[in-house]
């Protein structure tokens, strides 16, 4: 059982959508948790301008971290959309800093390797968490660390998610989480009516009438989003027998460790 669990995610609300269940699972069973959030998710609104979107979301993000039973979000504040522009590094640094800070029996973050994954904040945060997961141990990677009290740190559990879950070695049983999921998920109100008032447009664009199809969730944010959640989860845990699941591809130590640690034969 996991006693320190760290969660690397480009915007508020990613971490309870890919992993919310889990997060919320393993809070229960007594692991501190601690969701790292990279940008100010300042971007994602309609109707709010950037400052008051970063705003906004900064709070949504408390109130979810809360429902989770994680501990407050930390906010490292980088331009919503625009992780990969940042310099060369400085976010594989940031994430190396804070595996060593708090020193993670489990990383939670998006898969590297996932197809599919149309925004730059993703496979910036994803390839910054999967290169700090891989050298967080290794002292004569950013030696400066060590005089701040920061010593190297490996990471023994390693949960990869992604858009396709093609690549998924592990569902986690959320069974008894997804009301906390969809409550956390729930917080993240400018989210939500965003997410809903983008697909209603290009709903409007296909030529499709969501009403017609969807009936009064159409017009309710909050239950059409914890509908589809709810679906979703539905669909990952049933080819595990489970009520509701989240996918992860998991990993380990070395794949020569894992040798040696599978049961031998004869």
């Amino acid at each position: 059982m996991p006693q320190m669990v760290l969660a690397l995610v480009p915007h508020p609300d990613d971490a309870e959508f890919a992993a919310g269940g889990t997060l919320a699972r393993m809070a229960a069973e007594g692991a501190r948790v601690v969701i790292v959030i990279a940008t100010d998710g300042g971007a994602g609104s309609l109707r709010h301008d950037r400052d008051a979107l970063a705003a906004i979301r900064a709070e949504e993000a408390r109130r979810a971290a809360q429902i989770l039973g994680a501990e407050e979000p930390l906010l490292l504040g980088h331009p919503d959309g625009g992780l990969d522009l940042l310099p060369a590094g400085l976010l594989r640094e940031q994430f190396t800093r804070l595996i060593r800070r708090f020193r993670p029996d489990v990383l939670i973050a998006e898969d590297p390797w996932a197809p599919y994954e149309q925004h730059p904040d993703h496979r910036a945060v994803a390839w910054a968490a999967s290169d700090a997961v891989g050298f967080s141990h290794l002292p004569l990677v950013y030696p400066a660390h060590r005089a701040e009290g920061l010593e190297p740190h490996f990471v023994a559990e390693k949960y990869w998610y992604g858009a396709s879950p093609d690549a998924a070695s592990h569902i986690v049983d959320i069974s008894t989480t997804i009301d906390v999921k969809t409550a956390a998920i729930a917080a993240h109100e400018s989210q939500v009516e965003f997410l809903v008032e983008d697909i209603a447009r290009q709903a409007e664009l296909a030529g499709l009438d969501l009403r017609a199809r969807m009936g009064e969730l159409a017009a309710n944010p909050r239950q059409a989003i914890a509908w589809a959640v709810r679906q979703e989860a539905a669909a990952t845990g049933q080819p595990a027998g489970l009520a509701f699941g989240e996918a992860f591809r998991c990993a380990r130590f070395h794949p020569y460790v894992e040798a040696l640690l599978a049961p031998q034969e004869g």
